[in-house]
């Protein structure tokens, strides 16, 4: 029932009317007469609050009215009876005494109670949220030129998407904790004046946040006086600002000044929640140095602890309270009914991944639907394909804005991620590699646009404590994503004809090639980006393609054996190779004769293969920069007797090769590799020796052997790699010493050898003084004394006891 037909209809002004005509006419009910009359004319102002707003209450509020609505229509009927009852049946009119006793006593206690603050506080958030709608529309369309449709349609369809702030919600389910966590920060901790909540689109923070405003403790704390304000994407700041002024001096005009905003602050204690925060300047401006309020964030985005003092990550809901909410929007009721497909529910609820919003969209889509649209719906789901209209608009589309405002090269970034396979990790070192070749970006402007994903909620980085760091390795660090997200970036990359698309993408593995990259065969597919998920795959599986523009193609499977596409003959700008084996044990590649066409590939890595032998005669990659093998079976493929890398490899700068168990020591041959600039060894347990020749890479700027176990000394041609700038020699644990001619090298800035516990010693104080380039030193205790001596001698020296 609609909130104006029930207090604006018959019943308050009916019920009045017969209540002045008992007071009139009727002795013995006169009383209770009165004092209803006195009680609802009380309540009227909150009843002209409520139908001027515009605006339906949650669903809770809107239950307590809708009770209280059908207490009035029997006051109605009541009174009727009261009106109608003769004056000597006194029986009777002792009833009905009581009844309207009793009735006087239903609404006083409704009057007194939580419910007239309740109201007017939703009233209040209510007035100043739809005057922030209006404001934001008029802003938008007095900017848009006359006659351009198109543009304000779409500005009504985002002030839609931006109404429809309880979409996330899911009112008493995995509230609490986040609740409880908030308060405390804001109630129990006077040094933190703003405080944060931060998580996906759809998580329920604005949920959340309002929960916590209507929290009684809250509420008492800061003495009724909290402030709701939605920011958006395109504030008026002047006219917020002026808003939060106000409210916190208690004097509406915008009358602000710096000195002001430091000497003011006798008053109460006052929250101002900012909702839907976009952008570090624009908060910035909207919070005010005075120390008798607070503010409350809620965001998609992470701020600086410099701003936000604190924050809490909203988190996603567990499998019971995501049963449960889905439950609530599909069957309208908690559980599974019984006459439901248990198993397809679950099967669906899990594919939503705890997101709130997720669970309540889809799940409010496939309500009264028969079980072959769910299992269709199940189908499509797992492929990453809408399932029905509204599952685009409410919850793609409303994701897709936080896409939307990125800059142009960053959303192509975050669209790029639709490449890889879903709920598995992504080496970061594999998205740089790709970012680096298809975008004409360095590794530093890379590393910058993960960060700002990462910072807008996009992905989520999976770190350690070295990530960032200069020289820290890419190939140890790996990347994350919620698979809500994942589909928003193959529904972005999926539009338009799929001969024509950038990217053309497997959304899952499957046990064959998609059936509409089958169909359109007979014409060239333009690519950029081609990604691959199937299992094991034979030469008959493959069918004949082409890709004329392809600079990247990802090759994901789950075998012990798998046939190299024979289509990549056909893509002759083919930059970036990526092979990974997501089985339990190392694949045999098959067809790797098609490496002999690949003359502009930059950057090749083999994740958990067999590497077949390496030879000038079957891979002359002319142009390979980067090489990586992780995972992989290499004492073939590095053969000393067979393998001239400088002849295969002639202008490769990266070597890296982790993992790999096989590896008992490197080619002689890679020490006249003379483009090579950073050669990674690491966690390669088998390792035992490095060629006495190394000092020939004069190149080699980064020397990683970390986590070789069996690996005893370095060669002391190390001291001739004059450009060598860092060297990271990190669990190690049974090399003896640095070599005395670490001393020589002139160019070093710094050296990690955290947990080397058999280094006790170092060079002399003479031999290491040259080190005039050395910036940082990350050690044990037992060394640290030793380099700290150094400093003395080196100034920009800066010697760090590694962290256990």
């Amino acid at each position: 029932m609609a909130l104006n037909e029930m207090f604006v209809g018959e019943i308050v002004t009916e019920l009045l009317k017969q209540l002045n005509a008992i007071s009139h006419k009727s002795c013995f009910c006169k009383s209770s007469a009165d004092n209803l009359i006195t009680s609802i004319q009380e309540l009227l102002p909150i009843i002209e609050e409520l139908k001027y707003s515009g605006v339906e209450l949650p669903a809770f509020r809107q239950s307590q009215l809708n009770r209280f609505s059908e207490t009035l229509r029997g006051g109605i009927e009541l009174a009727r009876k009261v009106l109608e009852s003769g004056r000597w049946n006194v029986y009777k009119n002792l009833q009905l005494v009581r009844k309207m006793e009793k009735l006087e006593k239903q609404v006083a206690r409704f009057i007194s109670g939580p419910m007239q603050a309740h109201l007017l506080a939703d009233v209040h958030h209510m007035r100043f949220e739809t005057m922030e709608r209006f404001n934001r529309l008029e802003q938008r369309l007095d900017s848009m030129k006359t006659g351009s449709g198109r543009w304000v349609e779409e500005a009504v369809k985002r002030m839609e998407v931006e109404g429809d702030s309880n979409l996330g919600g899911f009112s008493g389910i995995g509230l609490e904790l986040g609740k409880d966590k908030v308060k405390k920060m804001m109630i129990e901790r006077d040094d933190l004046n703003v405080v944060g909540i931060w998580g996906i689109g759809g998580s329920g923070k604005t949920t959340l946040a309002n929960e916590i405003c209507r929290d009684n403790q809250v509420q008492s704390y800061f003495n009724n006086r909290i402030l709701f304000l939605t920011v958006s994407q395109s504030p008026d700041l002047e006219q917020l600002r002026a808003k939060i002024w106000g409210f916190i001096t208690g004097n509406e005009p915008l009358n602000y000044t710096r000195k002001s905003q430091c000497e003011w602050g006798s008053g109460p204690q006052a929250l101002v929640v900012l909702d839907d925060v976009w952008s570090l300047p624009v908060l910035e401006q909207l919070i005010f140095r005075v120390p008798t309020y607070k503010t409350l964030v809620i965001s998609r985005f992470k701020f600086p602890r410099r701003v936000v003092n604190e924050v809490y990550e909203v988190e996603l809901l567990g499998e019971d309270e995501s049963m449960s909410l889905f439950c609530r929007s599909a069957f309208g009721q908690n559980s599974i009914p019984p006459t439901a497909n248990e198993t397809l529910v679950k099967q669906i609820v899990d594919e939503c991944k705890g997101l709130p919003l997720a669970l309540k969209v889809i799940g409010a889509s496939l309500q009264d639907q028969p079980e072959m649209y769910w299992l269709n719906a199940r189908k499509r789901l797992s492929r990453g394909e809408l399932i029905c209209e509204s599952h685009e608009n409410k919850l793609l589309d409303r994701m897709a804005i936080s896409v939307e405002c990125l800059k142009k090269k960053v959303k192509e970034c975050f669209m790029d991620l639709g490449s890889f396979p879903e709920d598995k990790k992504i080496p970061l070192d594999v998205l740089v590699n790709m970012w680096v070749e298809i975008h004409n970006i360095d590794e530093e402007e890379a590393f910058t646009i993960l960060m700002e994903l990462s910072d807008k909620n996009l992905l989520t980085l999976v770190k350690d404590a070295r990530a960032g760091e200069a020289y820290c390795s890419y190939h140890e660090i790996c990347v994350t994503q919620h698979d809500v997200l994942r589909d928003l970036a193959l529904h972005l990359s999926n539009k338009g004809e799929v001969n024509e698309r950038k990217r053309l993408l497997m959304p899952r593995r499957d046990t064959e090639l998609p059936r509409d990259w089958e169909k359109n065969a007979d014409q060239p597919f333009n690519a950029q980006i081609v990604s691959v998920q199937t299992g094991e795959m034979r030469e008959m599986d493959w069918f004949h393609m082409e890709f004329p523009k392809t600079e990247v193609l990802i090759l994901n499977f789950c075998s012990d054996k798998y046939f190299l596409p024979p289509f990549i003959d056909d893509m002759p700008k083919l930059r970036a190779l990526i092979v990974i084996n997501h089985g339990t044990t190392e694949a045999t590649l098959e067809n790797f004769s098609v490496f002999t066409n690949l003359a502009n590939l930059q950057s090749l890595w083999l994740e958990k293969v067999s590497v077949p032998q390496l030879s000038n005669a079957t891979v002359p990659l002319r142009n390979l920069r980067k090489l990586s093998m992780v995972l992989c079976k290499v004492s073939n493929s590095l053969d000393p007797a067979v393998l001239d890398l400088p002849q295969i490899f002639p202008r490769l700068s990266e070597l890296v090769i982790d993992h790999c168990d096989d590896l008992v020591k490197i080619p002689l041959s890679i020490c006249k590799v003379n483009s090579l600039q950073s050669l990674s060894l690491t966690n390669c347990h088998r390792l035992r020796e490095l060629p006495a020749d190394l000092g020939m890479l004069k190149k080699l700027q980064i020397l990683r052997l970390s986590a070789c176990p069996e690996l005893k000394m370095l060669p002391p041609s190390i001291g001739e790699l004059v450009g060598l700038k860092y060297l990271d020699i990190s669990e190690c644990v049974n090399l003896k010493c640095l070599p005395k001619e670490v001393g020589k090298l002139v160019s070093l800035e710094k050296i990690d050898m955290r947990d080397c516990l058999q280094i006790v010693n170092l060079p002399t104080h003479a031999a290491l003084s040259n080190l005039k380039s050395l910036q940082r030193v990350i050690c044990d205790d037992e060394v640290f004394g030793q380099w700290r001596n150094l400093e003395k001698t080196v100034p920009n020296l800066h010697v760090q006891i590694a962290e256990k």
